[in-house]
Order: structure tokens, then C-alpha cells, then sequence
């Protein structure tokens, strides 16, 4: 590890401390915070997020991790357009819009609009139950996110954040300002801080002003199981409020990701579906003393930063007409690219094949269905993955494909007239 690394994981290490120390001097005697302002935006996640229990700071995989912390917009991989409705009780419902823009050699940013809408709740005389007509609240919430890597390991991000409030015939608005850092450390795991609120916004009511509460949130995210698994942790401190715990895991199967989380006193699940195109269905649910809360989410991922394999044929056999099957590889980092591996996995999760180089990867590979000692594979299904290494020690890794040996010639079957 160099000198600049080392002293980036040490600042970060600081922040840590930083962050543990400051949330036992503003712990209180409040209950989890619940109706205070602001709460409603603290306390929103995406679908993706809300089924890992909320636990987001130490991630940067969506345009909505910007809203608790800042840097995530300098550690995403592709651009993405992200929509979320979330589906609370009584005809309340929260909805998202944002979209992230990662760039190399200039700050990326991150921009984020989310509504909360109420039901009709009945107007009573000051001193009767008398119904004197009904009435909603709405409010709205508005962030911008600017981040850039610090160094190889460590970025940092600031948010300008604007929230108004509607109430009957009145309505404020306020600004207030997020800061945040998320750092990398050796085998993928990341770590992340975040100081939220600073400063507002403080929005101006009929009755007196409400100031939405400061947070302070710490976590980190580990990747298990070769990387198709993650686990997930946040510690958060609010100003009124105890410290709360939010956890995760989530685990992928090709293109699909089940995910299951702790959500301070309620739990969480759901799944997200990758689909070729681009394209990403999220749905989570979540249990509450008021009902049950169900997520949705839809994000479509562009351009960026990404790694990419493609076998073809999908189907090969190393004795019939296609012997071969041919790997198409390519990645687009972010740092200079140092290093890369393309490995081929049995069903048993062994490694068979493996190739290897420095630098970025070839056009494309050729495997002839062989394993590491030239002896031929039996036939079935087999696993791939491609890894490239940049300078600094971060990393792009593609989702696993299925590339199949099939000996048996073609399959099916052909009809014989009487």
C-alpha cells in the first residue's frame, strides 16, 4: 500500500472516530425521531436500499445514495435515471426522480427530486370534534451532488439541498447542506461517513419555524461469496433521537439480487431483476406498526464505467462443428488499467480456466472447452466472470455469464412420417 493510500484509509479512520465520538455527545432521550422535521426525507430510501434495511452510506451503486452521503456520485460506475415511488399508509405515498453522472478527470454529480404527498385529513373546530372540511400536506425536496476522488481509495462529496413544505394555505422553503466521504479498502470493502442537515434547511410555518434534524451516519459494506453477496451496516445519529442500527445482505443469482434487512425495529426484503438492455426492476417491503410499506423502483444505467464478457456461442462442443467458443471482452475504467482476469467456473463454484494479463484486456479470448492442465471439461454449464484491475488498487468486475459444453450435438427432436 502507498504513502497517499495509507494516509487516505488514517483520514478516513479519523472520520470514523470523529463521527463515534460526535453521536454519543448528541445521543438523547427520544424514541427513533418519528415526526420530527425533516423525518420523512432521513428516513426515505429507495427500493434498492430499503431492502437492505436502509443500510446505503458505504454504497454508491444508484443516484439516490447521493442523499445520505455525498461521495457516492464519485464511485459510481454508470450513469443512471432512477425512479422510486414508495407506497406508505393512510393515501400517503413518497416519489423519487434522480440521475447520476459519473466522470473522470472532473467531478461527477448526482441530482435528486423527491415529493411526499398526504391524504385528506379532517379539519376540526379548536374547541369542538366538529368537521370543518379537510385538508394535505406535501413537501419537497430538491439535492445536488458534487464528488471527486481525494485519491485512489478516497472521495468526497457535498450536497446543496432545497426543501419546502406545504401546509393548508402555508408553505416555506429552506436550504441546508450534506457533506460526505467513502473510502475503499483492500478486498472491495467499503466504508463511508456523512454529516447531513448541516445548516438546515430551516423552513418558516405559520406557528414557527421547523429545522430538519442533523444526522450523522457511518457504515460499512463488504462484499462475500466471491462478490455475489454483500453485507451491509449503518450506525445513524439524529438530533432528538436515539442512535439507530440499520443491516443488510443481498445475494446475486445471475440477474437477479434477493436482498433481506434490519430496519431499526422492522424488517425488510425484496429483489432486484437486471435485465440486458440496461434496465433494473426494484421492489421492496417492509413491515411498520401502521401496515406494511411496499417500494418500487426502476433504474436505467448508461454509458460509464463497466466491465464487459460475452461468450458466443453460448452453446459450443470441442467434437462437433463449433469447438470453440470466443469471449468478447471489454472495460472502460476509471484509472489506468493495471491488471485483468477472466475466469471459467463449474457448477461446484471451482475454478477450471483462468486467463490473465497486465493492462487492459484483450478483444477477445478463445476457449476450446479445455480446463488449466488440457484435459477436456465434461459437459454442462459453466460460469464466467471478468475482472480488471486499475491503478490504485479499485476494480470493475462483470456479471457472471453462462457459456455451456455440449457434446451431444444438436438437441431436440425430429419427426419421423410413418
Amino acid at each position: 500500500m502507498n504513502t497517499k493510500s495509507y494516509t487516505s484509509i488514517r483520514l478516513l479512520g479519523a472520520a470514523l472516530l470523529a463521527l463515534s465520538l460526535a453521536t454519543a455527545r448528541y445521543a438523547t432521550a427520544a424514541d427513533g425521531g418519528e415526526g420530527l422535521p425533516g423525518e420523512w426525507l432521513n428516513r426515505h430510501a429507495s427500493a434498492r436500499a430499503a431492502a437492505l434495511g436502509g443500510a446505503r452510506v458505504a454504497l454508491a451503486d444508484e443516484p439516490l445514495s447521493a442523499l445520505v452521503n455525498p461521495a457516492a456520485a464519485a464511485w459510481m460506475e454508470r450513469g443512471a435515471v432512477q425512479v422510486n415511488t414508495t407506497r406508505l399508509f393512510e393515501d400517503t405515498a413518497v416519489n423519487s426522480f434522480g440521475v447520476a453522472l459519473p466522470a473522470s478527470g472532473r467531478p461527477s454529480l448526482a441530482f435528486n427530486v423527491l415529493s411526499l404527498g398526504s391524504g385528506d385529513f379532517e379539519r376540526t373546530g379548536a374547541n369542538s370534534d366538529e368537521v370543518l372540511g379537510t385538508f394535505d400536506e406535501g413537501n419537497l425536496a430538491v439535492g445536488l451532488a458534487v464528488a471527486h476522488p481525494l485519491s485512489a481509495r478516497l472521495a468526497a462529496g457535498v450536497q446543496v439541498k432545497l426543501a419546502r413544505q406545504s401546509l393548508e394555505e402555508f408553505n416555506g422553503s429552506g436550504i441546508g447542506f450534506d457533506v460526505g466521504l467513502l473510502g475503499r479498502l483492500p478486498r472491495g470493502v467499503q466504508v463511508g461517513v456523512s454529516a447531513l442537515n448541516l445548516g438546515g434547511p430551516t423552513i418558516a410555518m405559520r406557528m414557527r419555524d421547523e429545522t430538519y434534524l442533523r444526522e450523522l451516519r457511518g457504515g460499512v459494506a463488504v462484499p462475500v461469496s466471491g462478490g455475489s453477496g454483500l453485507l451491509a451496516l449503518d450506525a445513524v445519529q439524529r438530533d432528538g433521537a436515539d442512535p439507530q442500527l440499520h443491516a443488510g445482505g443481498r445475494f446475486r443469482l445471475q440477474s437477479l439480487e434477493l436482498s433481506l434487512g434490519y430496519d431499526i425495529d422492522n424488517f425488510a426484503a425484496g429483489f432486484s431483476y437486471s435485465l440486458p438492455n440496461g434496465l433494473q426492476l426494484d421492489y421492496a417491503m417492509s413491515d411498520h406498526d401502521l401496515g406494511m410499506v411496499h417500494r418500487v423502483g426502476l433504474t436505467w444505467r448508461f454509458g460509464g464505467f463497466s466491465a464487459e464478457a460475452e461468450a458466443t456461442p453460448a452453446v459450443f462442443s470441442p467434437t462437433g462443428s463449433e469447438p470453440v467458443t470466443r469471449f468478447a471482452l471489454k472495460a472502460r475504467t476509471r484509472a489506468e488499467a493495471s491488471a485483468w482476469q477472466l475466469e471459467i467456473v463449474d457448477g461446484s463454484g471451482l475454478v477450471v480456466r483462468s486467463y490473465a494479463g497486465q493492462g487492459p484486456p484483450p478483444a477477445d479470448i478463445v476457449w476450446d472447452g479445455k480446463d488449466t492442465a488440457g484435459r477436456p471439461l465434461p459437459d454442462g454449464t459453466y460460469n464466467y466472470r471478468l475482472r480488471v484491475s486499475e491503478r490504485g488498487g479499485t476494480s470493475l468486475q462483470t456479471q457472471p455469464g453462462t457459456v455451456e459444453i455440449s457434446s451431444g450435438g444438436p438437441r431436440g427432436s425430429i419427426e419421423v412420417a410413418p
